[in-house]
């Protein structure tokens, strides 16, 4: 499939990078979207919060959004994502990581890049309430979550109708020496804060499986993941986790409508995250690069993002 060409050309304070990322995360409000949370039982005894938003009038269609690292359904791209669709037609499905509802699981373990059995088990719980269309939807790590999924050898339901990933890091390891940079160091200290407040709860409860004196004396997110993400998850180390939870090597056997939209300024992407030569062979992958966007940053007119448009046109030509 040719890598699309981009339309977006957003204001010109929007074309800085981390402009885009930060304003996006900390700055744009989305309201008129009214969420009722549902709890998803999972099969080793753990739970997922799903956040349901609905179309003014009774429907088949339904979006799954997957939120990105020490997210919620309650950040504004995942409300914005919600709006959209719920004006044109769609219910919408927000899930919460495990541990990123507000409450601390059940487990001593969390969610991770790859824990792709956990979109099953949503999809499972959709298609229970006799949903005929669905789309997924995944922001950065659930974005991975998503292209890591619709590439596996596993049954996906032809109900599943596409595919939609943002700012998606695809090579987890390429990724995260970007993001381990000095460039990016305020923005990795930020999601390293939060994982080891939570970790640190549960090494109270699982102070078997937990050290709470190796999770304090963590000092980035790549120690965060060779300490606790690999060591509670069954990978031998941090280079494992990310080499076995790739999306990217899944690429090519996706069979489903997939589009994917990375820009070019998002610096929490390496070159690796722009999988040109795997949409050149593969005609259900569809590849976008615009040269602005930052990290889930697409700001557009009227509070939207570029990308909340582009995402329900895709998802309309599948239905």
């Amino acid at each position: 499939m040719p890598i699309l060409p981009s339309e977006y050309q957003p204001k010109k304070i929007f074309r800085n990078g981390d402009f885009s990322t930060i304003y996006s995360a900390l700055f744009r409000k989305v309201t008129g979207v009214t969420q009722q949370r549902e709890r998803l039982e999972l099969s080793d005894g753990d739970f997922l919060d799903l956040d349901w938003s609905f179309a003014k009038e009774k429907t088949d269609r339904c979006v799954i959004l997957f939120h990105g690292l020490e997210g919620s359904a309650q950040r504004h791209y995942m409300l914005g994502a919600a709006k959209i669709f719920n004006e044109n037609g769609f219910d919408c499905c927000a899930v919460n990581h495990r541990d990123c509802s507000g409450e601390s699981n059940r487990v001593h373990y969390s969610y991770h890049s790859g824990r792709t059995d956990d979109v099953q088990e949503v999809i499972e719980k959709v298609l229970s309430k006799n949903y005929e269309k669905i789309i997924l939807k995944g922001f950065s790590l659930g974005g991975n979550l998503c292209l890591k999924y619709a590439g596996e050898s596993r049954n996906i339901s032809d109900k599943v109708k596409a595919v939609i990933a943002i700012s998606t890091p695809i090579d987890l390891k390429g990724s995260m020496h970007k993001l381990t940079s000095k460039r990016n160091l305020v923005y990795a200290n930020n999601f390293l804060k939060t994982l080891k407040k939570k970790t640190l709860l549960k090494c109270k409860r699982f102070p078997e499986f937990l050290s709470a004196a190796e999770i304090k004396n963590i000092k980035d997110l790549k120690e965060f993941d060779d300490v606790y993400t690999s060591k509670v998850n069954g990978f031998t180390d941090a280079f494992d986790y990310y080499e076995k939870c790739s999306s990217k090597q899944f690429l090519k056997n996706i069979k489903i409508p997939t589009l994917l939209i990375n820009a070019k300024n998002d610096s929490f992407l390496s070159e690796s995250c722009f999988p040109k030569e795997e949409a050149l062979v593969n005609s259900f992958l569809h590849l976008e690069i615009p040269d602005f966007g930052g990290h889930v940053g697409f700001m557009d007119k009227n509070n939207t993002f570029y990308t909340e448009n582009k995402s329900l046109e895709f998802a309309q030509q599948y239905l």
